[in-house]
């Protein structure tokens, strides 16, 4: 399998993508580069041998099957034949030292040098992502983040959050299946009028019913459905929504500096809970537009789609898990675009149960002391 590993045209060290000034940059020279500048630079830095040009040739027309097939509605690709749940072995371009992963891995680190690599085969083909959603927040903004989370917590052990732990915090980006659909539909329900008023000791009440219908188009973007099944799913969906508008085309340097998953829970699987959760939504928006009535009930509603467009994304989360001493796994994540945080933080007991043992010692105190000067 091919490994990609991205140097730096100035003086040949590993280029990341960093999330400050979305560019590429060399953690050795301090040189930046756009993806433009790169691609600029490539025919300066000699041709392709002609196989290795049809070979990705092939692949983009691979990848560009996959994306007709994704807006038009099909099912985006078949499994592909590598074994899964078994632990795959690369060689490091940088070191030759031996790499382990998993069968979903398409972006790690090597455990020796600590070089980036990107494992190219990974993400081609059927699984060429669509597009990608790159890092915004860096390592050094997403550790200040972290501590002023956890710093306002009290009773947090100071096991989570060490310098170690800090430095195991990861950012991933995570595969997704993202879904816009534009459909009509029709809304047949029943409301209800209520009107009281009072005339010398005789109270009125007068009740109407209608019977109300809507018909319409409803356009909705970026319905979001985890397409890793050893994803923690309140992990990755806890730190939603994403700004989806800045999306971009995917390219392999995104990923470089990173570590990142492909796919393996294909559109077929959740095709039907997106559905609902379509129909769903759509049956709120035309609820929304009835007014004017004290009660309104459904009844009957039809929805169709007139255009679906399904998109395989990869989204940026920071990621920290930690094993508290009661064996469970805490975690703590954090949206790699803006912000948002969740999490599932473990409990300091000796230091919570102490503070509620003074807490009671000074009330039994104050209680004794005030009962000394009564008496």
């Amino acid at each position: 399998m091919a490994i990609i590993s991205f140097k730096c045209p100035n003086c040949g060290g590993e280029l990341i993508f960093d999330p400050a000034t979305q560019k590429y940059k060399c953690e050795y020279c301090n040189s930046l580069f756009t993806q433009e500048e790169l691609d600029a630079m490539k025919p300066m830095q000699g041709e392709e041998p002609e196989a290795a040009a049809q070979e990705r040739a092939a692949q983009a027309a691979a990848g560009a099957a996959a994306g007709e097939k994704a807006e038009t509605g099909q099912t985006v690709g078949e499994r592909e034949s590598e074994p899964e749940g078994e632990a795959v072995y690369y060689s490091c371009p940088s070191c030759g030292a031996e790499i382990v992963t998993d069968a979903t891995t398409a972006a790690t680190f090597c455990y020796y040098c600590h070089n980036p690599v990107v494992l190219g085969k990974r993400l081609e083909g059927s699984y060429l992502p669509n597009k990608i959603i790159p890092f915004e927040i860096g390592r050094e903004d997403a550790e200040k983040k972290f501590l002023d989370f956890v710093s306002k917590k009290k009773y947090v052990p100071k096991a989570f959050f060490n310098k170690k732990q800090i430095e195991s915090m990861t950012g991933v980006y995570f595969p997704y299946w993202v879904y816009d659909v534009e459909l009509e539909g029709k809304m047949q329900g029943d409301a209800r009028s209520v009107r009281m008023w009072t005339t010398g000791n005789t109270q009125y009440t007068e009740t109407k019913y209608y019977a109300v219908e809507r018909e319409g188009n409803v356009s909705l973007r970026n319905l979001t459905e985890n397409a890793l099944k050893k994803a923690n799913v309140k992990l990755t969906s806890g730190v939603m929504p994403y700004a989806y508008d800045k999306m971009k085309d995917f390219h392999m340097g995104y990923l470089s500096g990173f570590l990142a998953e492909r796919r393996d829970i294909e559109q077929n699987a959740v095709q039907g809970k997106m559905q609902h959760t379509m129909r769903e939504s759509a049956e709120k928006l035309m609820r929304d537009t009835i007014s004017g009535y004290n009660s309104v009930s459904v009844k009957n509603t039809f929805f169709a789609p007139k255009k679906e467009i399904w998109s395989y994304v990869l989204l940026p989360v920071w990621t920290i898990t930690y094993k508290g001493r009661d064996g469970k796994v805490y975690y703590y994540s954090m949206n790699g675009q803006n912000g948002n945080i969740c999490g599932d933080l473990p409990v300091d007991r000796p230091r919570l149960a102490l503070t509620s043992l003074l807490i009671a010692l000074g009330i039994l105190v104050f209680g004794l002391l005030g009962g000394y000067f009564l008496w």
